[in-house]
């Protein structure tokens, strides 16, 4: 159990000190992965920046994804679960979500052109992993850069999705057991409430100002 997800990027930062000024660059996934991502970069003295994907929620099970998506339209979905429910709608939804991705990654870099990573570590971070559509999007996005390698940082997921995501990264770092996933990420955080665009800018803002 974690107190936040500041605690729980300090932990994960804890993991990942081998990457300690390395040639390796944060990224996390908005907006709670990156109060996680902000401590894992400022105590590792490593860049930070956002990988920035959607999920699509189930409509009458909205934490539950169905699909992802980013700002391009790529898409990746669990295609039995996206065949069952009205297309129409979907098509709406993913439409949403793609401009809901662009808004924040406008919003949130402010104009500041994203870090590359190619040839470099590339180590995503998120406050957790339920389905793992959001999660295998991002790591599609990133490998199209060409990093080094591909390290997957979380504090928290199934086992189930831990091997689909071993198949796709070349490292998944968790840091409570895939066994004892309680079926929600929040159930394992004792302070776990929604993080707003204002705290995400600030935290950003910091980690660009510091050098990052």
């Amino acid at each position: 159990m974690f107190q936040n997800r500041s605690d729980a990027g300090k932990q994960l930062a804890e993991r990942l000190r081998q990457y300690k000024g390395a040639n390796a660059v944060v990224l996390a996934l908005p907006r709670g992965g990156v109060v996680v991502g902000y401590e894992v970069a400022r105590l590792l003295g490593l860049p930070l920046d956002i990988v920035a994907a959607r999920k699509i929620g189930h409509p009458q099970h909205p934490e539950y994804a169905i699909c992802a998506t980013d700002e391009k339209g790529t898409l990746l979905c669990n295609e039995v679960e996206a065949e069952l429910v009205d297309q129409d709608w979907l098509s709406g939804e993913i439409e949403q979500q793609k401009k809901e991705v662009a808004r924040r990654i406008k919003v949130y870099r402010g104009g500041k052109k994203s870090t590359q990573v190619t040839n470099k570590v590339a180590i995503i971070v998120d406050d957790g992993i339920a389905t793992g559509l959001t999660m295998r999007l991002a790591i599609k996005a990133v490998k199209e850069q060409k990093p080094d390698r591909i390290i997957i940082a979380v504090p928290v997921a199934p086992s189930d999705t831990v091997r689909e995501i071993r198949r796709e990264a070349d490292e998944i770092i968790v840091l409570e057991p895939p066994k004892d996933f309680m079926g929600a990420i929040g159930a394992h955080y004792q302070e776990f409430e929604q993080v707003e665009d204002e705290e995400v800018i600030r935290l950003l803002q910091s980690a660009y100002g510091a050098g990052n």
